[in-house]
């Protein structure tokens, strides 16, 4: 993965960027370190119309269905003065909770596509578990395939165009690692080894939270 803020390259169990120091006790300090609840399209810009949104609901059921281990999200919103748009992706796949989420499909399942309509831009992040799978590169391919109808304010159309581009590269993926399974554990390690690094992010997460909430108190003491 990636160092949102300094997008070198890091590994995915490390806490924070060795190059940087980013970590998402400083994601928490920018957009909050409260869980946030939202479904998996949430169109907090309101730039989707009704049927628009059912097209896209289709377009990203049709993923989960063929990917049942997987899902997808999409978030639409002003990020204002801050406009991070890598570290709010990170920040929101952390702390998000997709209230029409299955409890067996954690957030390092998760991608995540954000959009900004008054920045006119879009990103896009996906979970731990995903690392195997998906690279940089891959996540500017499915952007690219929107970006001219999201210049013309055709934000759903965009959007559709590329969840399509990414069901196309998943499927390409499971391919290849069916083909050659021992090239991608040596690559990343075996899926078991991943999701105890993320047993052990979530709970040095979960204590940077808390640590950073009885310094709130604290001080508003």
């Amino acid at each position: 993965m990636k160092c949102p803020r300094c997008v070198q390259q890091i590994h995915r169990a490390a806490a924070s960027c060795p190059q940087c120091g980013f970590s998402i006790a400083d994601a928490d300090q920018l957009f909050g370190n409260e869980e946030i609840k939202l479904r998996t399209l949430t169109d907090a810009a309101g730039i989707f119309r009704r049927h628009e949104r059912i097209f896209l609901e289709e377009a990203m059921d049709k993923i989960a269905h063929r990917f049942p281990q997987i899902f997808v999200a999409i978030y639409t919103g002003s990020l204002g003065e801050s406009g991070h748009l890598r570290q709010f992706g990170f920040w929101l796949l952390n702390r998000g909770v997709f209230e029409d989420v299955p409890m067996e499909k954690p957030n390092e399942n998760g991608i995540l596509i954000v959009i900004d309509p008054d920045s006119k831009s879009a990103g896009m992040t996906h979970g731990y578990l995903l690392d195997p799978y998906l690279e940089e590169k891959d996540s500017f391919d499915c952007l690219s395939r929107a970006h001219s109808y999201w210049l013309e304010g055709r934000y759903a159309d965009g959007a559709v165009r590329s969840l399509r581009a990414l069901e196309d590269l998943l499927i390409k993926r499971c391919r290849q690692a069916c083909r050659d399974t021992e090239k991608y554990e040596r690559r990343y390690g075996k899926v078991s080894a991943m999701k105890d690094e993320v047993k052990k992010l979530r709970k040095h997460d979960s204590k940077q939270a808390t640590k950073h909430r009885q310094s709130e108190k604290e001080v508003n003491l």
